[in-house]
């Protein structure tokens, strides 16, 4: 969705490739060449003759390729800085939480449905704590985006995560946090995002 969203914002032609996880497209020796860890997404740029994947790669990727876009700070600022430290902490941080949360069995034998709760238990309060400082820095930076007045990349990162909190109970979502609730309207109403969704045939509740 991240660099869908990015796309969209672009403005460019792009492409869309179903790779059918559940029927293990992801392990197909021609998709293993373009991504040898089988994970989804993977961009292919046939003008640079260019293949990506990691989502962080192609955010920035995305970025640099495309600069009237805007959708980072100019290089060598304080606020490109702190953009990097944002898209690091979004991907390494609050997605390797979440990556946990959601696959919690990945990391235990099979059968232990204990240890798959437990560990399930100790994500989302981890989580918990990054919604929270997410929720701050909204507030610090007064929005309407993630950076402040600018829309960047973070901003298509920030709203993907944070919908993935959409059905937890244990922990407050992400939507009905007093900063990052709004923001999460405002990024709902982006032209960019309503396409993705439409794209991608996602059916409410979106956040």
């Amino acid at each position: 969705m991240i660099p869908h969203i990015l796309l969209e914002e672009i403005g460019v032609a792009y492409e869309r490739v179903l790779v059918n996880t559940g029927e293990q497209a992801n392990r197909d020796p021609a998709y293993l060449r373009l991504n040898p860890n089988g994970h989804v997404p993977v961009l292919t740029d046939t003008d640079s003759d260019t293949v990506l994947y990691e989502t962080a790669a192609i955010a920035l990727y995305l970025c640099d390729a495309h600069p009237h876009s805007a959708l980072a700070p100019v290089l060598g600022t304080t606020e490109r800085a702190q953009f990097y430290k944002w898209m690091m902490w979004l991907t390494n941080t609050l997605q390797a939480a979440l990556i946990i949360y959601f696959y919690a069995h990945r990391w235990m034998d099979a059968g232990n449905d204990a240890g798959v709760a437990e560990l399930k238990r100790n994500a989302e309060e981890r989580i918990d704590s990054m919604l929270s400082q997410l929720d701050a820095e909204v507030a610090r930076t007064g929005g309407p985006w993630f950076m402040g007045a600018e829309y960047t990349a973070l901003d298509a990162y920030a709203f993907t995560l944070c919908r993935w909190t959409r059905n937890f109970d244990r922990t407050t979502p992400a939507r009905d946090r007093s900063f990052l609730g709004p923001y999460l309207l405002r990024m709902l109403a982006r032209t960019s995002v309503q396409r993705v969704l439409a794209n991608e045939g996602l059916s409410s509740p979106y956040i």
